[in-house]
């Protein structure tokens, strides 16, 4: 039987608790809840106490939590991830997504396809709302696996238990160059023409396209598209680029696009969710939603349309 003294916790108790272990700060952790320090010390000592263990070592300059507390700390999180997903299951089937999909898109492809995608989002889902989150794809799908994102489109990655993956679609990369290359006059060019020391990649590219170490094999820089094609157009040499960023980029003064012959490198995006999601439906109907839009987008290339679930 649970005690008396645990029953009186609130979800809104363990939220407290939880955002003290997230920002190791009692002031941080206040600001971030909308409540007084005082406040907050004076809940968390009452799941404390309630539990029967401290959770948190005080005095020092971060908070950390005891040994045991790193065990209890789990398990709050774990409540909390079930009453979120109660919640879900009961806003379920009224609307899509409960009324919004929350959606993370990687910085370098959100500006180029959500365009495309704001329109026809209400007419497939009619009362639900998307609201969009840019990051780098490994911070994305971490903040999936916690709840914090519904879903999240990014490149392949090793599974990871809970999660399941539908594959979208293939994006070739293309070249950028300033407009006096040697090479810019030409419509496609074939990447052993290029000297690599002449190289400005994205992170996200380099290991697709050329081998990179930061030195006489081109910069490797972590930036958007657009801070790129101004490095392009200051350095000279070329990047490689997505093609759904060409109508951009090939209205950027200074630069000039073309095409990769033979087999182009590229990325590929596929849509994540977690398998516990109460909108395992409408997710799959919002993948095949993007699947159509990349079918009328020029050099995108439609992939299986398998899901993929990891194994527990």
């Amino acid at each position: 039987m649970i005690s008396m003294a645990l029953a009186a916790v609130s979800l809104r108790d363990l939220a407290l608790v939880q955002a003290v272990h997230r920002h190791g700060s009692f002031n941080s952790a206040a600001r971030a809840m909308h409540i007084s320090p005082s406040g907050l010390s004076h809940q968390v000592q009452k799941v404390e106490q309630a539990l029967g263990a401290p959770l948190f070592e005080r005095g020092g300059r971060r908070i950390v939590p005891t040994a045991g507390g790193q065990r209890l700390l789990q398990q709050i999180d774990a409540v909390l991830a079930a009453g979120e997903h109660l919640q879900q299951v009961a806003r379920a089937g009224a609307v899509a997504f409960g009324g919004e999909l929350r959606l993370g898109v990687p910085a370098s492809l959100g500006p180029y396809l959500l365009p495309h995608l704001i329109a026809p989002f209400p007419q497939h889902f009619p009362g639900a709302r998307l609201g969009i989150s840019e990051g780098k794809p490994r911070g994305l799908l971490r903040r999936l696996h916690e709840g914090e994102l519904d879903a999240v489109l990014a490149p392949p990655t090793p599974a990871v238990s809970g999660i399941a993956m539908r594959p979208l679609f293939a994006e070739p990369w293309e070249l950028m160059l300033r407009a006096d290359h040697q090479l810019a006059g030409q419509s496609s060019i074939a990447l052993d023409q290029l000297d690599p020391a002449e190289a400005t990649l994205m992170a996200e590219s380099h290991a697709d396209g050329l081998d990179s170490d930061g030195s006489e094999h081109g910069h490797v820089q972590d930036v958007s598209l657009e801070s790129l094609a101004a490095l392009v157009s200051l350095r000279g040499g070329y990047a490689l680029v997505p093609t759904l960023a060409h109508e951009r980029l090939a209205s950027m003064p200074n630069i000039v696009l073309a095409k990769l012959k033979g087999q182009a490198p590229g990325r590929e995006i596929a849509l994540y969710w977690r398998d516990a999601s109460p909108w395992h439906d409408d997710l799959q109907a919002f993948a095949e939603l993007l699947r159509k839009l990349a079918r009328q987008r020029p050099g995108l290339r439609v992939m299986g349309a398998k899901t993929k679930t990891a194994a527990p």
